[in-house]
Order: structure tokens, then sequence, then C-alpha cells
């Protein structure tokens, strides 16, 4: 069902007000007034076709949550624990009298994200563009040149090694074969993590052979587990049960099937979908996770779009779709984008698109060059202040919500930073201005 609307402002005596607490020149209370909140209602209330049962939560106030974890890089339970210990954040999203108990449960925020989809998290990322321009922060020409790059958000999973892929499928397998009453001849239960334990102990000795052997021994436990559940399985009743046991059994014989050498390997059982990505780092040779695209604007560094790609798709393959969405997000093509060597070959025509290593270009295109390596920061701030180096979230719609709502909140910070800065500049004027004026007058002690 619907959201209702905000009940209208009553005074109440018994009640403190947050205009009374709170300094209303924080950045936070200045970020709040510039941004058109109105926009969620009306655009997110199509995925409340329901006319029956209980009230959504405000707009407002997920919105609001959805800005404030992904800006301080907060969790679900945190950032609603730390709306209610922080006056700012519940004026941010919409209070009025200050609230002593949490807002929604943290599992709201999934179902919200679930609902609303990347369709919905997109207008999160548009909003901020809108406020950045309304306030200043970003110039309305700065949109028409963007750079472009590509960035590995990894998920939540741990190194991906075959002992461990191959003691998890059996444990899991045997959890479930339980659950249903299915008898097994030998479930391994002592055998297995001993022997999984050991290969990780070989292969630290440099003992290759006797690891090798143990892997194959490995495996064959998880091979024999899977062909007993196969069997039970048959014979059991239609239901979820069963469906859950038939999809575990897929991804475990495509886990066995596997070699080193196969495409689209199997690098977690809860995430079928994640990717094996190199992109030629020293330190850190391979990443198990999406590929991002990042659009920036060149000048200031804010973002106006970025997009998931499962499959780990050609960088350039992936210029055309970063700046469709651009347009879309900003409503205005780029005129000029920027990308590394990686884009060669990315059959881009509406956009005059410039790699690195061009020559013979004019002073402005040659300094517009030089400034796309400035994204390259941004994308680290994006990991390292917000949440970009790690997605919690699940499948591949998952990943396309934590990419877009991870920009949303580094526009947020580039927000706050600049409201923080031009008050800081207006207050040192003001005093600048005070003491000059009182500079000439006589004071009492020298009367």
């Amino acid at each position: 069902m619907k959201h209702r609307p905000r009940p209208p402002e009553q005074d109440d005596l018994l009640r403190p007000r947050l205009v009374d607490m709170i300094d209303m020149r924080h950045e936070l209370v200045k970020l709040a007034g510039l941004i058109d909140w109105d926009v969620f209602e009306r655009q997110w209330s199509g995925f409340f076709p329901s006319t029956t049962g209980r009230p959504a939560t405000p707009p407002r106030l997920v919105a609001g949550l959805l800005y404030l974890q992904h800006a301080f890089a907060l969790s679900d339970g945190v950032v609603v624990a730390r709306w209610v210990e922080n006056p700012y954040f519940q004026h941010f999203t919409g209070e009025i009298f200050f609230q002593h108990v949490p807002p929604i449960d943290p599992s709201s925020l999934t179902r919200w994200r679930k609902r609303i989809g990347e369709e919905g998290v997109e207008w999160l990322l548009t909003q901020t563009i809108e406020a950045g321009r309304r306030c200043g922060a970003l110039k309305p020409d700065s949109l028409a040149c963007v750079a472009v790059d590509t960035t590995v958000m990894e998920k939540a999973i741990a190194h991906p090694t075959d002992a461990r892929l191959y003691e998890r499928a059996r444990a899991h397998l045997t959890a479930l074969a339980q659950k249903a009453g299915l008898t097994l001849r030998q479930s391994y239960a002592r055998l297995a993590p001993k022997l999984a334990a050991q290969v990780g102990r070989y292969a630290h000795a440099r003992q290759f052979r006797r690891m090798r052997k143990a892997l194959r021994t490995l495996k064959g436990y998880t091979g024999r587990v899977m062909r007993d559940v196969e069997r039970g399985v048959d014979a059991m009743p239609a239901g979820p049960l069963r469906e859950r046991i038939v999809a575990r059994l897929a991804l475990v014989s495509r886990l066995l099937r596997q070699t080193p050498r196969s495409r689209g390997k199997l690098y977690a059982l809860h995430e079928p979908d994640v990717d094996c990505i190199s992109k030629g780092k020293a330190r850190l040779r391979y990443e198990f996770g999406v590929k991002v695209s990042v659009a920036t604007t060149l000048d200031k560094g804010f973002v106006v779009g970025m997009r998931s790609f499962p499959g780990a798709p050609y960088d350039g393959h992936t210029l055309k779709p970063a700046l469709e969405q651009a347009e879309i997000l900003t409503g205005r093509r780029a005129a000029l984008a920027v990308v590394d060597r990686g884009y060669r070959g990315h059959g881009v025509t509406t956009t005059k698109v410039l790699i690195s290593g061009a020559r013979g270009l004019t002073r402005s295109l040659a300094a517009a060059l030089r400034r796309r390596s400035a994204i390259e920061p941004e994308i680290g701030h994006m990991k390292s202040d917000g949440r970009l180096a790690r997605c919690a979230l699940r499948g591949t719609a998952g990943d396309a919500l934590f990419a877009v709502l991870c920009g949303a909140g580094h526009n947020i910070r580039k927000l706050l930073a600049w409201l923080r800065a031009f008050l800081a500049l207006v207050l040192g004027a003001l005093i600048a201005v005070i003491f000059a004026e009182n500079r000439g007058r006589p004071s009492f002690a020298a009367a």
C-alpha cells in the first residue's frame, strides 16, 4: 500500500523540536533544503500499486537513510541506530520532533531496495546532481565534459579455493538432505573438514603433489554425497524444499565439472554470478566481483553515472551504455568523454571521445586529457570513504543497486564538503568585516 502523507506540524510543548536543538548552519541542514524530497513521493509511488494493506514507510525517510548510509559508509543496522542518536540525521530525514526510538526495522531498507529497483535508486543519484546545481557546487557547463573509467566492486565472499568450495558444497548438501529426511550412506562430516584443512597445510609447505591428491579425495567425498542426494530427490514430493535441493545440486555439479581453464567458473555457492577480473594491479592480481563503470565530471568529480556490467565485458563495450545513463540522469548529452587506453574500439559516434596517448590536440583538449587521471582518486575515495570496496547485496540486481547508491553517497560527501567550506568562507568574511569596522573605534580601556 502507498505511504500516508505526514501529519501537519502541530505545536507540542512537551516534545523537543529539532530546530531548537541543532545548529541551522550545519551542512546536513543546508543540504536537506537543497534536495527536492517530493520527487521520491511522486516517482516511487508507482512501485506500490496495491490500495490495501499497511501503509508504506514515508519515502523521504527511506531516501534520507539511504543517502546517510552510503555517505558515511554505514550498514543498515548501524544507520538506523545512529539515526536515533543524531538529531541532524533526524532533521535530514524530515522529522520535526526529536525521536527516541528507531523509525523502522533495518530489514525494511532491504525490502525497499528490492521494491524500487535500479530505476528507483537512480532517482537518488539524479537528485544529488540537481542539488549540486542549486547550490552552485556543480556548474551546468561542467556536464559537457566527463571522464569515464571502470573499476571492480568486489563481492562479500571469501577468497575462493577448491578445498573450501568442495567442503562448503558437501556441507550444504548434507544439511539439505537432513532437512528433507534423506538417508545418506556416508556424510563425511568428520573426514572432509580435516582433509580441507590439510590441503591448506600442504599448499603452505609447497607439497603440491600431496595437495593435489588430497583435493582429489575431497572432491570424491563431495561427489559421493551429491549422487546420494540425487538418488533420493527423485522420490520427494514437489515443493519449495525440493526446488532448493535441485538448484543446489545443479550448482555442485557445475562446481565438480569445472577445471582451472573453464570459462564462467563458480567462485561462491551463494553468489554464482561473481566474476574473476584481472586489472593488471601489481598488489592485487585478481579481484572477485563485478565490473562497474564510473562517469564523473572533469572539473569537480561529481558522479553523473554509475552502472554495473556483469560478465566482465571489455571496457570499450561499456562506454556507450555509460554515456547513455549519464545523459538520462543529467538531461544533457556529454560533448566530450575522456577515457584511458582500455577503451580503444568503443564504437561511440554521438560523443567526442579522447583516449589517453592521443597526439595533435589543441591546448584545451590536451588539458582535458591530462585531467582524465582525476577520476582515479575519486574511485579511491568511493572505496575508502564509501562502500564501493565491498558489495553486500545479493545477485546481479544487488550489484546494480549498490553501484548507483555508492555514486549517490559520493555526491553527498562532495556537497557536504562544499557547504562546509562555503560556510567557513562566509563566516571568515563576516568576521573580517566586523574586525575592520571595530578597528577605528576607541576602546573603554583607552578612555
